[in-house]
């Protein structure tokens, strides 16, 4: 019965949800501590519909200082380090859809930073190696391929359930 339950438990954690970008130094975010478990206690009736807390919202482009994709949803921010944060978006475009959409508001061709998965990015502003980690840029990421089936939503049962398109904003000043 114990192990049971344990195996139980153990099936009903997710994994966190990749990070698809690399980040500069050893310092992984923390992973939040699993609720505790009190079977005896049942389980609240769903909420009513609420509206999107800051987090779950994103960033605005006055923040960013950056277009945001139209019909992009905000997937995640990371801490950068260094006073930085980078903001994941997410989008059912393409990647070429993408790309062209930010040549034309950023007036730059950008550059094509690999080939597979194919990755383009544009820089927005000045790099500052003594206080910033990343370049304040736009860096538009193919996530659908052979391979794979694209960026997984964060958002359970949310639609899409995949994104084959996935928009990294660094802010030149942080919001």
């Amino acid at each position: 019965m114990f192990v049971s339950l344990l195996l139980v438990a153990a099936l009903a954690q997710q994994p966190p949800a990749p990070q698809p970008f690399p980040r500069t130094g050893s310092q992984q975010p923390a992973r939040p501590a699993p609720p505790p478990s009190q079977p005896s206690t049942p389980a609240p009736p769903p909420a009513a519909a609420k509206a999107p807390t800051a987090e779950e919202s994103g960033p605005g482009e006055s923040q960013l200082g950056v277009q945001i994709y139209p019909g992009a949803q905000f997937l995640a921010s990371y801490d950068a380090g260094r006073g930085q944060r980078y903001y994941l978006f997410g989008t059912t475009a393409s990647f070429l859809d993408v790309v062209t959409f930010y040549r034309n508001v950023l007036k730059q061709r950008g550059e094509l930073i690999f080939d597979a998965p194919a990755t383009h990015q544009f820089d927005i502003g000045r790099f500052r190696e003594e206080t910033m980690a990343f370049p304040p840029s736009v860096t538009v990421k193919e996530f659908q391929s052979q391979v794979s089936q694209g960026y997984p939503n964060p958002r359970l049962n949310a639609q899409p359930a995949r994104f084959p398109t996935v928009i990294q904003i660094v802010p030149a000043a942080g919001p």
